[in-house]
């Protein structure tokens, strides 16, 4: 039987605090692997589960109770922040594009308990984001961002590098597909729901008399759903291409 060499339980728990680090801070950022709706001790054992198998790709010897240490575990909870808060963008793009087309057809009340933020959220959002979730599943997303994370690993070594001044300028400035991205996914159904306005604007002109609150108001509606339904097949396409440009981000930002 081999002894316990303790010399070696130092390197042993480095590795293990500093991949916690990381994975800890993706864990309170990415989505799903975020969401409330999830309990938390299921995502704490997945947090453990996940540190003890990336470990051993990050081995160091720097003083645990050091300045440096205190720094590099600061380090690898930025690192693991930075790549869930990229893709949490896409997310809240999504459903910001939801939250247009609700306005867009008169839905803008309807509001429901939000299971990953917390507060409420119009009702068309949560749909989006519950049909982007289930499309990040199938196309594997979680496993291909927990190979990100562990890629990182070898890019960036904890103790001798982090994220670049450039990445978190880069981060800000991805913010902007927060908007351009909202527009992306609702332009199909805000377009089509335009076109319906522009016409009850046609009508109130020719029919000053018609009370158009009592009539347009369902009548927006029904036509928004079926707009709504002709529009989601654009969905698939505006989110893979939001998620192509954050997985771009990165590996951009862990040097892959």
């Amino acid at each position: 039987m081999t002894p316990l060499n303790l010399a070696q339980l130092p390197i042993w728990l480095s590795g293990l605090l500093w991949a916690l680090g990381r994975v800890g801070g993706l864990f309170l950022v990415a989505p799903v692997f975020s969401a409330k709706l999830i309990p938390a001790r299921v995502r704490i054992g997945i947090v453990l589960v996940l540190t003890l198998v990336l470990a051993p790709l990050a081995p160091t010897t720097i003083d645990l109770m050091s300045a440096a240490g205190a720094a590099s575990m600061a380090s690898q909870v930025l690192i693991g922040a930075a790549i869930g808060f990229v893709l949490k963008l896409v997310f809240e793009a999504v459903s910001f594009g939801g939250e247009l087309v609700a306005q867009s057809m008169s839905l803008g009340f309807a509001e429901v308990a939000n299971p990953q933020g917390g507060p409420s959220s119009p009702v068309l959002s949560e749909f989006y984001t519950l049909l982007v979730t289930l499309l990040f599943l199938v196309m594997n997303g979680h496993l291909r961002l927990i190979a990100l994370l562990a890629d990182s690993f070898q890019s960036l070594p904890p103790g001798m590098a982090t994220i670049s001044a450039h990445g978190l300028h880069a981060i800000v400035g991805f913010g902007a597909e927060l908007f351009s991205g909202a527009v992306r996914v609702a332009l199909p159904a805000v377009t089509s729901l335009l076109v319906v306005n522009i016409g009850f604007a046609a009508i109130s002109r020719a029919a000053p008399s018609m009370n158009l609150f009592a009539v347009g108001f369902p009548i927006t509606i029904s036509l928004g759903f079926i707009a709504l339904w002709l529009s989601l097949r654009s969905l698939p396409g505006a989110f893979e291409a939001l998620q192509g440009d954050a997985w771009s981000l990165m590996h951009e930002l862990v040097g892959g």
